[in-house]
């Protein structure tokens, strides 16, 4: 009976799984979370390491998040506009809480359309 409930449960998960797939932008991507905060790193962290071990440049195209592998591909679209920018997990945050990502302000930068902004609503997909 454990077996039955246990494929059972594995099947539903795979359904949500597959329903929440998408292919805008040529190529599969999955909704990973709707209308969350992002903000942006300071420019006082240009030239640390990042939890991954690279440097962190404001001018790359990068992101931190809590627990997603490093090297994931991540499309971040601003709720109000519509804007996206495909960035790449590099480091570990944000630190605040109720945040979700931390994007490089070159990446922040090319999706908001309020500059005078700390944070802004955005989905993710996650790319690969």
């Amino acid at each position: 009976m454990k077996r039955i409930l246990a494929l059972i449960v594995f099947f539903m998960l795979s359904v949500a799984v597959v329903s929440c797939s998408s292919s805008k932008g040529g190529g599969s991507a999955k909704t990973f979370k709707r209308n969350v905060e992002a903000s942006y790193y300071a420019d006082k962290f240009n030239g640390r390491k990042t939890a991954s071990g690279e440097k962190f440049h404001n001018s790359d195209l990068t992101a931190a998040h809590r627990k997603l592998p490093f090297g994931t591909k991540l499309r971040v679209t601003n709720v109000k506009n519509g804007e996206s920018v495909v960035v790449t997990v590099n480091d570990r945050g944000p630190h605040k809480a109720g945040r979700e990502l931390d994007l490089t302000k070159r990446a922040f930068m090319t999706i908001t359309d309020n500059k005078n902004h700390g944070f802004i609503r955005v989905n993710i997909e996650v790319l690969n």
